[in-house]
C-alpha cells in the first residue's frame, strides 16, 4: 500500500504520528514502517548528520515566540531568510553558496548583502553562467522563449560545479525553475536549502494557486 498522508481522515491531535497511541489508516507509515524508522536514525548517525538534525529542530523551536502561554497562543515571528542565517550558525558554516535565477538577481544582491552582514562569506552563481547557446542541448529555435535569437540555457550542473569548487558550506536555491533546481541538487556536493521557488505567474509564491483552488484557481481541478 501507497502511504498517503496527505489523505490522513484524521484530526492533527489524534494522529499516530503526532502521539503514541493515536489514531491512523491502513496505510500509516508511522505504524508500518517501524524498520524505515530505525533505518533512518542508523543512517543519520553513521553518516554525520546528526548535528545537522538536531539544528534543524532546534531551529524550528526557536521561530515561535509566547510557548509560555500554550500551543494555542503560538506565533511565528522569523522569516525564513533569517531562519536560513541562524541555522548556518549553529551549523558553524563560514561560506554559503546561492544559486539564483536571473530573473531575480535584484532579489538576490539583496539576499547576498544579508547573509554578508551577517559575517559570512558568499559565493553567488547565476542560472545564465556560461552564456552557453541551448542549441548546444539540442533545443530549437521555435522552442526558445524569443525565436530568432540567441539565447543562453540555464545551466543548474555548472552552478553547482562552480560552487562544488568554492566548497561552501551551504547552498541556498533562489528562484531556480522547475527542472533546474533538480539539477542543481543531483550536482552540488554542498547541503542545500531553498529560499525561495519559481513561480512566474504568482510572484514567486506557489501555495496562492491552492489556497485560492475553491474560487480563482478552480480550473487547476478541471
Amino acid at each position: 500500500m501507497l502511504p498517503s498522508c496527505a489523505s490522513c481522515p484524521f484530526s492533527l491531535d489524534e494522529r499516530a504520528c503526532r502521539r503514541p497511541g493515536g489514531k491512523y489508516p491502513k496505510w500509516c507509515p508511522t505504524v508500518l514502517k517501524e524498520k524505515l524508522k530505525d533505518e533512518a536514525k542508523s543512517l543519520i548517525i553513521k553518516k554525520g548528520w546528526l548535528d545537522f538534525v538536531k539544528n534543524s529542530s532546534i531551529q524550528e523551536g526557536e521561530g515561535y515566540t509566547d510557548k509560555e502561554k500554550g500551543y494555542a497562543y503560538l506565533r511565528p515571528f522569523k522569516p525564513r531568510i533569517q531562519e536560513i542565517w541562524e541555522f548556518a550558525e549553529k551549523m558553524n558554516y563560514k561560506v554559503l553558496g546561492l544559486a539564483f535565477c536571473i530573473g531575480l538577481r535584484e532579489e538576490a544582491r539583496v539576499v547576498e548583502g544579508l547573509f554578508k552582514e551577517r559575517g559570512f562569506k558568499v559565493a553567488s552563481v547565476c542560472c545564465k553562467v556560461g552564456c552557453v547557446p541551448k542549441e548546444e542541448f539540442g533545443i530549437l529555435d521555435s522552442q526558445k522563449i524569443a525565436p530568432g535569437s540567441f539565447e543562453p540555457i540555464c545551466n543548474p550542473a555548472l552552478q553547482a560545479l562552480i560552487l562544488n569548487e568554492v566548497k561552501t558550506d551551504l547552498n541556498i536555491l533562489l528562484g531556480l525553475c522547475v527542472g533546474h533546481d533538480t539539477i542543481f541538487l543531483e550536482f552540488s556536493e554542498a547541503p542545500c536549502t531553498v529560499l525561495a521557488v519559481k513561480d512566474r505567474l504568482l510572484g514567486h509564491n506557489p501555495l496562492a494557486a491552492i489556497y485560492n483552488i475553491e474560487s480563482y484557481y478552480r480550473w487547476l481541478k478541471c
